[in-house]
């Protein structure tokens, strides 16, 4: 649905509240303990946030693409953690399911979803597989009312709290490249389903990636989404809105440094003077507000047209290699405005630093968006010719 603007409005300020008043002032202690409090989580079940993709009828809010990215530019503004929680739920754990899910699919998981009750995770990635996701070899082999999956899945984001998987597997495993991958539903519990230890990462503590391991799991013929073969069309379409989002909240968070830039930068004195009126320092800050500004731009027109029925393949990507390279350039200026406090842990920044460089990875990498790119503009311009 669109929201008129007072809503929106009403929505944003809301979500805004609970990240000053909730998240911020628990950066530190989740960076430390690698986990969310259990509050927290409670609170973002009360405030909608885990059904803001899902529709009315299923309980969530529905929130159109230009709405859920002004969500996510708030939610952005704290440690991406706390947006991780929700994220598999907001995004491409459950937009499979609304995108393209039987009604009796959509009946039986999108009202759990939407609540927070039921985890979602979107297992695509796999040790031989990433960004290419035509070259995956989990395989899903027909038989009777079931297929077999056999395969595991690397670095999927919830996978150690998720009750259902999104799961991409090849059903043709004659069939080369993306023609012969398909999507299921798979349940948590079941049996030949197993998941890994948390991984140890560079940042984001307290979002939680694993390996999902199937042996012989057996799933039911009712849990394929859409049709066999059109796996890779399930997954591109739920990573266009991805990246979208991904894009959101990386700017949310060169929004959130920006901030404490200028705030330390007009309290730190050298040279007899505050450093923001020190020249080399405004053009490290005009430089993150300019990016960031058209970032921001990028992303609000992409999220327009996709709510105007556009196809937006070739702007999401755009906007996603554009927003979150530019969140790493403002990041690494956020540690040198600061300087040495910049890269002590108490000051919070290094560990933005570290938190922003997954953004350029996960969704596809920054290279995969420069091939999506060049793609879409070749396919264009051969329609163009036709």
């Amino acid at each position: 649905m669109a929201f008129d603007a007072e809503i929106r409005q009403a929505l944003i300020e809301q979500v805004r509240r609970f990240v000053t008043e909730k998240c911020i002032p628990l950066e530190n202690q989740v960076g430390e303990t690698d986990e969310v409090p259990q509050e927290i989580v409670d609170e973002m079940k009360q405030l909608g946030l885990f059904g803001l993709a899902v529709p009315e009828e299923f309980g969530g809010l529905g929130l159109d693409m230009e709405t859920e990215c002004l969500v996510a530019l708030e939610l952005g503004r704290t440690s991406p953690a706390f947006r991780s929680v929700a994220g598999t739920n907001i995004g491409i754990g459950s937009q499979a399911l609304v995108l393209f899910g039987t009604p009796a699919q959509k009946d039986k998981w999108l009202p759990g979803i939407a609540a927070g009750d039921l985890i979602s995770s979107f297992a695509l990635t796999e040790p031989g597989a990433g960004s290419d996701a035509g070259s995956l070899t989990t395989k899903a082999i027909r038989d009777g009312d079931h297929y077999v999956l056999n395969g595991t899945k690397r670095y999927i984001t919830n996978a150690n709290k998720a009750d259902l998987f999104t799961v991409m597997a090849r059903t043709a495993p004659d069939v080369k490249g993306p023609k012969g991958v398909s999507a299921f539903v798979v349940e948590r519990n079941t049996p030949g389903v197993s998941v890994g230890q948390p991984e140890k990462k560079m940042g984001q503590q307290g979002a939680h990636v694993c390996d999902v391991i199937f042996e012989d799991a057996r799933v039911p013929v009712e849990n394929l989404i859409g049709k066999e073969g059109e796996g890779f069309k399930v997954a591109m379409s739920v990573l266009d809105k991805g990246r979208l989002h991904i894009s959101a909240v990386a700017t949310g968070m060169s929004e959130r440094l920006i901030k404490e830039m200028v705030t330390y930068a007009s309290e730190r004195v050298q040279g007899g003077k505050p450093i923001i009126d020190h020249q080399l320092i405004q053009a490290l800050l005009a430089d993150s507000q300019a990016e960031t500004y058209a970032a921001r731009c990028m992303i609000m027109d992409a999220a327009r047209r996709r709510d105007a029925g556009e196809n937006v393949t070739i702007l999401a990507s755009s906007a996603k290699l554009f927003a979150t390279e530019a969140n790493g350039k403002v990041a690494d200026r956020a540690v040198q405005v600061f300087g040495g406090a910049g890269y002590i842990t108490d000051y919070g920044i290094e560990r933005f630093y570290r938190d922003a460089r997954i953004f350029r990875l996960y969704e596809g990498t920054s290279q995969i968006q420069q091939i999506i790119i060049a793609r879409e503009l070749k396919r264009a311009a051969q329609a163009d010719q036709l």
